[in-house]
């Protein structure tokens, strides 16, 4: 037994117990470890050894490297940087020198770029300092500040009325709208849960937000032509999607079928988006938005968070933002959640409307500017009466995507597109149907009482036509306004856009305006009015979808959810409703061109809306007395009025084509 006993120092020579060694494999175990070993295998060993060795020493200079860039990473990725930003600046000089036109989109994203880098350096080094000694002058204009409050409001507000009788006194029409949006204002803090309670400052400056965002777009032309400059540039964007779905379906179907046009395009941006969040370009836009929104309206960081969230994306996934923060929000604050999501659309569904034909710069202007004003709306419908745990909170974190590489969030994205995708069909149909059967039903039941035609349209315009015309379309075209916005509240919007961008087809392509009783389009002005009002979430059908998405992050809140939608529903429509009276006061009718030029480089072969305004101007022109025609103001003076009146005849009617031979 003493042979078998195993030592501490037999321990340390790492010799085995042989009573753990099976019959038979002692001999064996021996050799292997322990026993004299056979000259080849003693060659072997040795032949191993230098390998190791050799393999050493070649690996020596990629360990010292390694080891040299752990030591240095900083210097060596200053290096880095500055190397690329010498290459980056060469290819820019390049591009401008060549030809600066081209490069003009290049020039602005460099700006923003080297603007948003300079203050991040300038915040971060200087920032303290700076505070420090502006603290005086602080001090100073805090002890003023309750005179100078009162001074610059008074000062805005006669700015605001002097700009609206001169602006409006030469489009009267304009005052319709700036009624319809007081009288929303209005409506809506009559339907306030607590008046008493409710926060000016936050009602006041989203509003403010909300024009000034409007003026810039609709009527200074650096606003218009920036947000036209990236609607084109976004539609162009959009037609990448046709390299895929081409590929898959085939270019007869992407051209002739609808599923196929534009659904796949839902699927591309809901790629894109995955791969910006992966990068943190979507977190970094949103963080900057809602810090506007916040320090600017007075609001909470997760409810401000959430808002700005949904300029991007949809009404389920912006309140994944702040979904760590959901249990502890005040009512108020889960309202004004709710009222974001309902207020705005998501930049994937964004990019179908867009390939509908519908006016992209109308369709980002209207998302961005209903940020601020959802805010300012939720805050005046259900005030803050609560102590928020989040108030004052410079900052929530925002949660990143747990992808592990930037194919894994193409690839996530893309399959998370896929539900939408099949939501987006399923609803068309079926909401396509049913509404084709309760207007069967209507039709129906009006036959009865010989009413004939009765359609789920009729009534909506009938019903919602004094809500059209307050926003500020024509009486004549509020009828087909109402029809759209009845579809978008009991339906949804992607069918209201869907007949929108018939009426806008029709338009352009210089269709007469009635047929018989039926109106066929509508004009300029009532389509944007019409593409803002249509631009958000809230319908009915949206309802369950709210609760559900918000019910499953938070099971214990479902009751408090199911509080507050309604009154969120409710906010949300008036929300895209102030939107459509703002672009109505703030819209600029389009100036016709010189049409006698137009009809001398035209060949009448088919017609368009500027054929078609050119064509009533002409008649509008003309004089058939006696069986002569004759021609009044600038087209008198052309030799070609007749011929050109001839060709007009053949595309519309008017009375004076009787006389045009």
């Amino acid at each position: 037994m003493e042979g078998n006993q195993i030592t501490l120092d037999s321990f340390d020579k790492g010799t085995d117990n042989p009573v753990f060694i099976f019959k038979g494999e002692n001999s064996r175990h021996f050799e292997e470890y322990g026993g004299p070993r056979s000259e080849s295998q003693k060659k072997r060993r040795k032949g191993k050894g230098r390998f190791s060795s050799c393999c050493r020493k070649a690996l020596q200079p990629a360990s010292k490297a390694k080891h040299f860039c752990k030591a240095h990473a900083k210097v060596l990725r200053r290096v880095f940087l500055g190397l690329l930003g010498v290459a980056y600046l060469c290819y820019f000089i390049a591009a401008c020198y060549l030809n600066f036109q081209r490069a003009l989109a290049l020039v602005v994203i460099t700006a923003v770029v080297v603007f948003y880098i300079c203050w991040e350096v300038f915040q971060k080094h200087c920032g303290a300092k700076v505070l420090l000694l502006l603290r005086p002058v602080g001090r100073c204009f805090q002890k003023s500040w309750l005179w100078l409050k009162w001074l610059l409001w008074v000062a805005l507000l006669a700015g605001l009325i002097v700009w609206l009788v001169l602006d409006t006194g030469r489009n009267p029409e304009q005052l319709i709208s700036l009624g319809g949006f007081c009288f929303l204002v209005l409506f809506l803090f009559a339907c306030s849960k607590h008046h008493g309670a409710v926060s000016w400052r936050a009602v006041f400056w989203g509003l403010g937000l909300e024009f000034l965002l409007g003026l810039f777009v609709l009527r200074t032309t650096p606003g218009s032509q920036a947000f036209q400059w990236l609607g084109d540039q976004v539609q162009y964007f959009l037609s990448y999607t046709k390299a895929g779905s081409s590929f898959v379906f085939g270019n007869t179907l992407i051209e002739e079928v609808f599923a196929f046009q534009a659904l796949p395009i839902i699927v591309f941006l809901s790629c894109v988006m995955s791969i910006l969040y992966y990068l943190g370009v979507m977190q970094w836009v949103i963080l900057k938005i809602s810090w506007l929104l916040q320090i600017s309206l007075g609001t909470t960081a997760t409810e401000t968070l959430s808002v700005a969230g949904n300029i991007f994306v949809g009404q389920t996934e912006a309140p994944l933002l702040i979904r760590p923060y959901l249990t502890d929000m005040t009512m108020s604050e889960i309202h004004a959640v709710m009222t974001g999501g309902f207020s705005t659309i998501a930049g994937s569904v964004m990019g179908a409307y867009i390939s509908f034909g519908i006016d992209a710069a109308s369709l980002i202007a209207a998302s961005v500017m209903a940020a601020p004003c959802a805010l300012a709306m939720a805050k005046l419908v259900y005030p803050e009466v609560e102590e928020s745990k989040f108030k004052g909170k410079a900052s929530v974190r925002l949660s990143c995507g747990e992808e592990q590489n930037i194919l894994e969030a193409a690839s996530n994205g893309a399959a998370t597109s896929v539900g939408l995708v099949a939501n987006i069909a399923a609803n068309l149909i079926a909401f396509l149907a049913v509404l084709e059967f309760i207007n069967a039903a209507l039709r129906w039941f009006g036959e009865m009482v010989d009413i004939e035609g009765l359609t789920f349209q009729v009534i909506c315009s009938y019903v919602l036509m004094p809500v059209a015309f307050l926003m500020g379309a024509d009486w004549a075209d509020s009828p087909l306004v109402a029809e759209l916005l009845g579809i978008k509240i009991f339906l949804n919007e992607f069918v209201a856009y869907q007949q929108l961008a018939v009426y806008k087809k029709n338009r352009l392509m210089g269709l007469e305006e009635w047929d018989g009783n039926r109106k066929q389009w509508i004009s300029e002005r009532a389509e944007s009015i019409t593409t803002f009002a249509l631009c958000g979430f809230a319908n009915l059908g949206t309802i369950g979808i709210t609760l559900g998405g918000m019910s499953s992050m938070v099971p214990e809140r479902k009751g408090d959810f199911a509080t507050v939608v309604l009154r969120s529903l409710l906010t949300g429509m008036c929300v895209s409703m102030l939107n459509a009276c703002l672009a109505g006061l703030l819209y600029v009718p389009t100036e016709v061109g010189d049409c006698a030029m137009f009809f001398n480089t035209t060949n009448f072969s088919s017609t368009s809306y500027t054929m078609y305004t050119c064509c009533k101007q002409l008649f509008a022109s003309s004089v058939l007395q006696n069986g002569t025609l004759s021609f009044t103001g600038s087209w008198a003076e052309q030799a070609e009025s007749v011929l050109w009146l001839k060709e007009c005849c053949v595309y519309y009617n008017h009375t004076s084509c009787a006389g045009k031979v």
